[in-house]
């Protein structure tokens, strides 16, 4: 069994791991946050860091999924359901965008990609916690607005899949690549306009 197949042992001090984890990795990033630095930010000791995450990859993949949860919560707090279709898939397309476009989202990604090969636990925990729960919560509010009869879709799942993707749209591979980071306001509209857009000409009854 690898390190990353052993299961998270949670104890006293784990929710304190996981916020100190959480700080130096959206500070530094995967590959310069320490476990030292990590387990300082968390007041415990590297042995009680190890002794619930043997690595560290899987301590950023717990990260990782925190993470996106509570930012889908916090999404789905400030939907006004009853707002027109097309401004609710720009507030959730501008969310989508901007997590892509974050440092740690692309470290999510490139973490995901270069190591799932050799892991697949640690892929199937990224895509768990990414893809397929962006599918999951995306689907409950294109449902809302399909029980209104404002949108037509048959298959739910391909069609919020297709969102995501639609997202991702040139700016997150540009900056993936390392080619262009430094991004407007004026260009992740650009974006999200097209998504929103693309969407509904598909979409929309």
């Amino acid at each position: 069994m690898t390190a990353l197949a052993a299961e998270i042992k949670k104890g006293r001090k784990f929710d304190q791991v996981l916020e100190g984890a959480r700080m130096i990795f959206m500070r530094d990033g995967f590959e310069g946050a320490s476990v030292d630095e990590i387990a300082r930010a968390a007041q415990v000791s590297k042995a009680t860091l190890y002794s619930y995450f043997p690595d560290k990859r899987l301590l950023f993949s717990e990260v990782a999924r925190m993470e996106c949860n509570r930012q889908a919560d916090e999404a789905l707090d400030v939907f006004e359901m009853d707002a027109p279709v097309e401004d609710v898939l720009r507030e959730a397309a501008d969310r989508v965008v901007r997590f892509f476009l974050s440092d740690f989202g692309q470290a999510v990604f490139r973490i995901c990609v270069s190591e799932s090969h050799r892991f697949p636990e640690l892929g199937a925990r990224f895509y768990e916690s990414g893809p397929a729960l962006l599918r999951q919560r995306l689907g409950g509010v294109l449902q809302h607005y399909v029980d209104r009869g404002e949108l037509k879709i048959d298959d739910m799942d391909l069609a919020a899949s297709q969102f995501g993707e639609l997202c991702k749209s040139d700016l997150f591979v540009r900056c993936l690549c390392g080619v262009a980071c430094d991004c407007t306001e004026a260009d992740i509209d650009r974006v999200v306009t097209g998504a929103v857009e693309m969407f509904l000409a598909r979409y929309r009854a």
